[in-house]
């Protein structure tokens, strides 16, 4: 293992994820009119800002069993950390999120997705982070998902929930290329991190308190 990766953790306020402020007010998404109808383990992936906050989200979530912090969209190559967050690489910082949906469906992610996660009314960016390597996308890897998810972006669309317009995509799943090691679990390893304490660990309380049925106590660690 290089030496530097433990000065990478340290140093992680330096680069992207870096400006604690306060999260983004939440906004309570309706039920999806479309559920997704499927069965056995299925995975999905989520772009919704810095990946630390995403991945926090979900593993707090009943019938979640891996919840990967990543990249998507550009080569494996281009798959590193500095590189991503210089915003030189097609990459979007994205979480693999594999889960049971007889415990929680796709679009009952995607309820929480936008409902504590990412705000569908910001291009490139997320809370304090800027750069198209923030953006919010959907990317399901399935017919039902797309279907779904397409279903739901219009659906919130009509909704009147946000007072600007919606302009999260639904993007094609391409290869998925997990972050470097310090970057998974960021938040369960790091609960007093400034970024996690004053821009993470909001969501995970919003998670609780909006949808109590599917938060879990623990935390799924990969």
């Amino acid at each position: 293992m290089r030496s530097a990766l433990a000065a990478g953790a340290l140093a992680l306020s330096l680069g992207a994820c870096q400006q604690a402020v306060a999260a983004e007010n939440i906004v309570e998404a309706p039920s999806a009119q479309r559920t997704a109808k499927e069965s056995g383990l299925k995975t999905a992936i989520f772009a919704g800002g810095c990946f630390w906050g995403v991945e926090a989200v979900f593993s707090h979530t009943k019938g979640v069993t891996s919840a990967v912090s990543g990249y998507h969209g550009g080569t494996e190559r281009q798959a590193d950390y500095d590189l991503v967050s210089s915003g030189v690489t097609d990459h979007v910082e994205a979480v693999r999120v594999t889960y049971d949906p007889t415990v929680i469906r796709y679009d009952q992610l995607l309820r929480i997705f936008f409902s504590v996660v990412a705000d569908p009314t910001l291009k490139n960016r997320q809370g304090p982070d800027r750069g198209a390597q923030y953006d919010a996308k959907l990317i399901p890897t399935s017919a039902e998902q797309l279907a779904v998810a397409k279903a739901y972006l219009s659906q919130i669309k009509a909704s009147g929930k946000w007072d600007r317009p919606i302009v999260t995509d639904v993007v094609r799943a391409q290869a998925f290329y997990p972050a470097e090691t310090y970057h998974q679990d960021f938040a369960a390893k790091n609960p007093r991190h400034g970024y996690i304490v004053r821009w993470d660990a909001p969501k995970v309380a919003a998670l609780k308190r909006l949808f109590p049925g599917v938060y879990s106590a623990s935390f799924r660690r990969n």
